[in-house]
């Protein structure tokens, strides 16, 4: 039974005396696949900061519940899974050192058995412990990816999450969020049509700038 929600009430969202976006008022509270469209610059990657509670909104406010009960702010980070290819890991290290450098910074104790689990969904098991610089952008994606699900969220949110990925690689993130649309919330921001289609729900953001 989904009991975990992500409601935003009248958020705006102002820069300077720039309207990002007014009243944008939703309530997904079923588990499945979210999308946010609009231009490249409309503010795409900014809603998400919010939902993801790395950007404050100027008025409003994003609810997330989950068991019935809102997340407090400061536990949020427990709940959320957040990708995006800007996103920096540490190229000096593997995969698998970011990924035990990531839970240390967590408190949580590595689970290599998820790890590899992902690491083999993501084709990326035979290259794991390789050092990051030697990886491809398309593969360091995919690796952005595994760090947004070790702790296995209950919302995931994805930044353009097939950028920089070839037919092959796009698969793998599309049969990802199939699995992973079964028990979590998750939102896409996209212009990127196969992306799109992954949703069963679209908000254009350029409705919310008048």
């Amino acid at each position: 039974m989904n009991d975990s929600s992500i409601q935003a009430n009248s958020i705006i969202k102002v820069f300077g005396r720039r309207l990002i976006f007014r009243n944008f008022n939703f309530n997904f509270d079923k588990y499945g696949v979210y999308g946010i469209s609009g231009q490249n610059g409309s503010g795409k990657t900014t809603l998400l900061k919010i939902i993801a509670n790395l950007l404050s909104p100027t008025q409003g406010k994003i609810v997330h519940k989950h068991a019935g009960k809102e997340i407090p702010d400061e536990e949020l980070h427990n709940y959320i899974g957040f990708v995006a290819p800007y996103l920096v890991l540490y190229d000096e290290f593997s995969p698998v050192e970011n990924l035990k450098q990531f839970s240390k910074i967590r408190g949580v104790k590595y689970d290599e058995e998820k790890a590899n689990y992902l690491f083999e969904e993501l084709n990326l098991f035979d290259r794991r412990n390789e050092i990051l610089k030697v990886y491809s952008s398309g593969m360091k994606q995919r690796v952005k990816l595994i760090f947004s699900l070790i702790h296995s969220p209950v919302f995931l949110l994805m930044d353009e999450p097939t950028s920089n990925l070839d037919d092959k690689g796009r698969k793998i993130i599309y049969d990802i969020i199939a699995k992973e649309k079964e028990d979590k919330i998750m939102i896409i921001a996209s212009n990127d049509k196969s992306d799109l289609q992954e949703c069963k729900q679209v908000i254009n953001i350029e409705d919310y700038k008048r």
